[in-house]
């Protein structure tokens, strides 16, 4: 079984990052950059299929990676409908919603098909997605919002805050199903999210509509200023999208989108990047706050996690406001490959069993 290959496929906007797992210990890990130019010959993201399947496979070729013992093929999961938490076999009917999908258009809905074609080419191999962003455990009295005409969605970082969220529980030996935590993601999008007993009960919509801003999402934003803008005349529906999804929050404000570069800023005396800065790390704060009362203020950890959780001073801003709802983990990073691997590890060793998608 320790001789079986698990490769784990993720494709994003302007990247595909792969991964070949024996056991739980990686082989290879790749992160394959993406140019502009070479993306916009492409008028769908399904339309890269072929370019980026053909580029994996150069990859797997130059690292003498044998493709016959590749028992498990795991994508990131896309924009498919709301499901439970779980690794799901990549079947017809998630093909079609991949291709067709019911949100929109994301690189992530690539994983599942480009797994698939994949295993398909192998001797042996079987495809799966696991915790895709539309993982859907919300309460009810969560998706209610103030109007009946809209209700609240779960799209969220799924896949790490769950890794995270297990990952935590083992480390102070307990179940995650025993606990209830708050668990914020820090990355391009910030999604936090209430996990009561296993399950994510509340979270912000991350996407595009719903939370603290973050390097490149406005978050929430004044509801009539926002329709003013729509019937202004001044923007195209795709300006609005991209001011909401990719240029908003630090690109908006401050014309970067890295965390990096911004504390660059602050550190040579730029007073408007601090401002900023410290006003992301305001918002997050208040959205842990909120989470805590979801679970009845009864918290058994804040963990931070994802790319921004590796600056000490923005994470530090957040732990001077939430450390007295409950104890606070740091876990920078975010390692989705490997959530992905030992993923299908649990279905190799009938761990788990997959879910269908229907």
């Amino acid at each position: 079984m320790e001789e079986y290959r698990i490769l784990t496929i993720n494709p994003g906007s302007t990247s595909t990052k792969i991964a070949v797992y024996i056991g739980a210990a990686p082989v290879l890990v790749k992160n394959i950059s993406h140019s502009t130019e070479e993306l916009a010959q492409f008028a769908h993201i399904t339309d890269q299929f072929h370019y980026r399947k053909n580029i994996i496979y150069k990859e797997l070729e130059d690292a003498e990676i044998r493709l016959d013992l590749i028992r498990v093929v795991v994508g990131r999961g896309g924009l498919l409908k709301p499901i439970p938490s779980g690794i799901y076999a990549v079947n017809e009917q998630m093909k079609f919603d991949l291709h067709n999908s019911p949100m929109r258009e994301h690189a992530s809905n690539l994983g599942g098909l480009i797994a698939d074609d994949i295993a398909r080419s192998l001797p042996d191999a079987k495809a799966y997605i696991a915790d895709p962003v539309v993982v859907d455990e919300l309460q009810d009295i969560a998706r209610i919002s103030g109007h009946p005409a809209f209700q609240r969605m779960s799209i969220f970082h799924a896949l790490n805050q769950k890794a995270v969220a297990r990952a935590h529980a083992k480390s102070i030996m307990k179940a995650y199903e025993d606990l209830d935590l708050i668990v914020v993601h820090l990355g391009g999008g910030i999604t936090i999210g209430a996990h009561h007993k296993g399950q994510v009960i509340d979270v912000n919509q991350g996407i595009d509509g719903e939370g603290p801003f973050s390097p490149q999402r406005s978050g929430t934003l004044p509801s009539a200023d926002l329709i003013r803008a729509c019937f202004s005349g001044n923007y195209t529906e795709e300006q609005l999208i991209k001011m909401v999804n990719g240029e908003g929050g630090l690109v908006a404000h401050l014309g970067t989108n890295s965390a990096y570069e911004v504390e660059t800023r602050m550190e040579a005396g730029d007073e408007k990047a601090s401002l900023i800065y410290e006003a992301m790390a305001y918002q997050v704060s208040k959205y842990v706050g909120s989470m805590s009362t979801v679970l009845f203020g009864q918290v058994d950890g804040i963990l931070i996690t994802g790319g921004v959780a590796k600056s000490n001073w923005f994470v530090n801003r957040i732990m001077a406001r939430v450390h007295r709802i409950a104890p606070v983990f740091i876990y920078p990073g975010e390692d989705e490959m490997r959530a992905l691997a030992m993923n299908g590890l649990m279905v190799i060793k009938g761990e788990i069993e997959p879910k269908e998608y229907k």
